[in-house]
């Protein structure tokens, strides 16, 4: 504490004058424990001020600092809750109270007690004490003292002055000539008092003897006082000389005074007709370029902007009192307010013609545009208006009424071309993506009028992950052969009325590549004539930039978006289309859709927030993912409408094929996207729905059995999640490990139940008598488990007809098994190991219940490796 205590009077104290007594370490009550310091300073300058300081540490908690400073004369009680027992709580009242706990009783104690000695110094209203234990306050000290104690400290101190050198040096030279001035204090005080008598009379006697002096310096002062008076009889008739003196200035001074007043008069009156000259006199160049200017040619833009800045300033001048009903002046303003509607309607008309001139000059290039994905650019055309920003500035300043008016007429004739434009560029997109697919490929040649977003959904085609498919068809659909299941489709649930075939990698990628370039194509567009808007009609785009005009930005702000709604009223619904006919042409289309859309919203966000482009481009989006969770709501509702056929074997069904392409396709798409969390979550809703129908399947087979279907299908889940390594899916591949791992084992010992069947019906007879307590060496004794019982089973499972088994046991796994897992060898070897554990068990329960009957199966372990290693090779 003390180190704490040197570093707060250093950082904190010092450089403020004040002096830190006492310290407490605390945290507010009932709250969680923020610690800080309570300190009782004072302050080194006169008047002292007692003050209690509330320090806290930094948030990076490398330094101190102050955060709250009561007066200790504002403090009315102190409350230490108990003044019997160690509590370390106690209440400061201030205004309010203050409730504190202190990390140790001893500190708390502390505190209070040097808050109670200040009290007592320095404050005349006395502070409650309540629940103090009478042990910390010091005895009360009487008024009187108390006073001197409180206010007399200063005075004291200021009455007090420290002896120089020179005065200790005479003092202890007295001291030395008298041996007993410190022993005896009285004789040495009246040796003191009689030489002081001694040097009074010498004093008295030196007075007395300067009386001579003083005679002859009386003698002198009369002779002063004589020479005084001749000097005040010449001063006064010097006086009278002056007074005539003064009579005739005086006179000259009023003669000066009317002079200087029609001076000044004369001035003040060519000052204000300087004033009116200078600030209502407009050139007539000025004129002229407001009348005739040339409003086309850049010089001609430079000079009229000039004359309206000239003329505004003329206009909005402040007259002095008076000047307005001076008729010159009242003729000269309605000049300038004639110039000034006259400029300001030629210069509307004349922008007029601009906009129809210039939307002309652009649409003789739309037909260029419209063979290439491209949007025509605008920028010559906002080049060639911001010439007149200055001057719509000066419109809008003036005549609002106007300004108004072409704002309006932009946005009518603007949005106009606008549309024309981005419905032709949009209607190129559409036939580029509806030419992605050999199905599609009928909409590049319907005429406009019948573009591909009209058409009948049935003839919209997609590829893997197609939802458009019929409801009859989907109910028809059954799961085929592994043999000719890879000729149908490898995407997920491909249920459609085509193939993959249709759609390949390379149409998704084009397919992207077209929708980005839409997207890359408007954002420039969208953003270009947002900023010329802004610039062009003076209008401010961000409201945090103006601070103390915040309602007007506001307001301009949201002009400038309801221009830009209006001018690109057709982009949102032209999106909305394009997006609903890649989503006909192949539901996996909002994958890209989305992943491109979230990027470009997170772009025209981080621009500008409040910005049309980010707004519309986020209305959008919304529609993008509700296509993307309706795309994986059909597909887990077709994985639940999913038939199996009854006369051929399952393998690996087309669904669990198609989610390993689904999550290729969407790692490939959302690598590096902002939206990984929508992939996260269907990612989980796709795994489960999975998981839940390859049960479904799995119980309703009839000619591949449960364990198989489980058993291939989770071992190709497992390897398809541990290849991609979806984190998200982490709890699911070992699920799926667990799943296959725990129906091989099931399928490996159910099958191999039926080669030896007779001898294992034998021994598992035996251990149900010793399970229901037969002792295994009384097993023999049972008749229908007795040892010539043993040799007959024995006998029936020679090494032939065990090979045979196993033979026929290789030959029904393989049917049961599908090529496209190849897991043959894989269960082959589990039913070797798991045969070798049931032939050793079986050893075993003849070595103890048959004990020293030399009974021995037919065969060997080394007969059944060579047994199951001729098989695989043989086949």
């Amino acid at each position: 504490m003390t180190a704490i205590k040197h570093a707060l009077q250093r950082d904190i104290f010092t450089p403020n004058d004040e002096r830190l007594l006492s310290i407490v370490n605390v945290c507010k009550a009932g709250k969680k424990k923020k610690n800080c310091f309570l300190c009782a300073t004072v302050t080194t300058e006169r008047p002292v001020q007692v003050n209690v300081v509330k320090v806290k540490k930094s948030d990076k908690g490398d330094f101190y600092k102050r955060q709250t400073a009561w007066v200790l004369r504002d403090l009315a009680v102190v409350d230490a809750k108990d003044a019997n027992k160690e509590n370390p709580e106690f209440d400061l009242h201030f205004e309010k109270v203050y409730k504190w706990v202190a990390s140790s009783t001893a500190e708390k104690n502390s505190f209070i007690s040097c808050i109670w000695k200040l009290n007592q110094r320095y404050l005349r209203k006395k502070i409650e004490f309540v629940n103090v234990s009478s042990q910390l306050l010091e005895e009360s000290v009487p008024s009187g003292e108390n006073q001197s104690v409180a206010g007399g400290d200063e005075e004291s101190l200021d009455e007090y002055q420290e002896l120089n050198a020179k005065e200790e040096q005479d003092i202890e030279i007295m001291m030395d000539g008298c041996e007993y001035a410190i022993s005896n204090a009285e004789a040495f005080a009246e040796k003191l008092s009689s030489e002081l008598q001694v040097l009074d009379g010498a004093n008295i006697q030196s007075i007395m003897a300067s009386e001579k002096q003083v005679n002859i310096l009386m003698q002198l002062l009369d002779e002063a006082l004589k020479e005084v008076d001749q000097i005040e009889h010449k001063l006064s008739s010097y006086e009278e000389m002056l007074q005539s003196v003064k009579e005739q200035m005086d006179h000259i001074s009023q003669s000066n005074d009317l002079i200087q007043l029609s001076n000044t008069n004369n001035l003040k009156l060519l000052e204000e007709i300087e004033f009116l000259v200078n600030h209502l006199d407009l050139s007539k160049g000025h004129i002229k370029a407001l009348t005739d200017g040339d409003l086309s040619s850049s010089k001609g833009i430079e000079a009229c902007t000039n004359a309206a800045e000239a003329l505004l300033q003329c206009m909005n001048i402040a007259l002095r009192p008076g000047h307005g009903h001076l008729h010159s002046v009242q003729q000269q303003q309605q000049q300038f307010k004639e110039l000034r509607e006259q400029f300001a309607r030629r210069l509307a008309n004349h922008l007029n013609n601009v906009f129809v001139q210039q939307g002309h000059d652009q649409s003789s290039t739309l037909a260029q545009h419209s063979i290439e994905l491209t949007l025509p650019k605008h920028q010559p055309f906002h080049r060639d208006l911001l010439r007149y920003a200055k001057l719509m500035e000066w419109l809008k300043n003036t005549d609002h009424e106007k300004y108004e008016g072409l704002n309006k007429n932009y946005v009518d004739y603007i949005c106009r071309l606008y549309e024309r434009e981005i419905k032709e560029f949009f209607e190129v997109a559409k036939i580029k993506m509806t030419g992605t697919s050999k199905e599609g490929k009928k909409f590049a040649t319907l005429p406009r009028k019948e573009s591909a977003v009209k058409q009948d959904p049935e003839s919209l085609h997609g590829s893997s992950g197609k939802l458009t498919g019929s409801t009859s068809s989907l109910n028809k659909l059954t799961v085929q052969g592994a043999g000719s299941r890879r000729s149908q489709s490898s995407s997920l649930l491909d249920m459609g009325n085509m193939s993959s075939s249709d759609l390949d990698v390379a149409d998704r990628t084009k397919f992207d590549k077209i929708f980005e370039q839409v997207l890359s194509e408007l954002e420039p567009l969208c953003l270009a004539e947002q900023d010329f808007i802004s610039k062009f009609f003076k209008l401010q785009q961000n409201p945090a930039l103006l601070g103390t005009i915040m309602d007007v930005s506001c307001r301009e702000a949201g002009i400038i978006r309801s221009m830009m709604i209006k001018v690109f009223r057709c982009i949102e619904p032209e999106l909305n289309n394009l997006i609903s006919l890649g989503d006909k042409i192949d539901s996996f289309n909002s994958l890209y859709m989305l992943v491109k859309m979230s990027h470009h919203v997170w772009t025209a966000e981080n621009v500008d927030p409040a910005s049309f482009l980010s707004t519309t481009l986020g209305n959008v989006l919304v529609t993008v993912k509700r296509n993307f969770d309706k795309c994986i709501l059909n597909q887990i509702k077709q994985m639940e409408e999913v038939k199996i056929s009854k006369k051929s074997k399952v393998g690996i069904l087309p669904f669990v094929s198609g989610f390993e392409e689904f999550a290729e396709l969407a790692e490939s798409i959302f690598r590096i996207a902002e939206r990984r969390g929508d992939l996260n979550k269907a990612y989980s809703r796709l795994i489960r729905a999975v998981y839940n129908n390859v049960e479904k399947v799995a119980n309703e087979s009839q000619k591949t059995p449960r364990d198989v279907v489980m058993m291939e299908n989770f071992h190709h889940i497992f390897s398809t999640l541990s290849r991609l390594k979806i984190a998200c899916l982490e709890i699911e591949r070992k699920e799926a490990k667990q799943k296959y791992t725990e129906y091989l084992q099931a399928y490996v010992i159910y099958s191999l139940g039926q080669p030896l069947e007779k001898l294992n019906h034998f021994f598992e007879g035996i251990e149900a008598r010793v399970a229901q307590g037969i002792r295994e060496e009384e097993v023999s004794y049972q008749l229908a488990f007795n040892k010539q019982e043993l040799r007959k089973v024995i006998k029936e499972y020679p090494g032939k007809e065990v090979k045979k088994g196993l033979d026929n046991l290789y030959k029904k796994v393989d049917k049961h098994l599908c090529e496209e897992e190849n897991l043959l060898q894989v269960v082959w070897h589990s039913m070797q190991d798991e045969f070798i554990r049931q032939y050793k068990h079986f050893e075993g329960l003849i070595g103890r219940c048959y004990p020293g009957s030399s009974i021995i199966m037919e065969f060997t372990i080394q007969d059944i490796l060579e047994y199951f290693s001729s098989i695989a090779q043989s086949h």
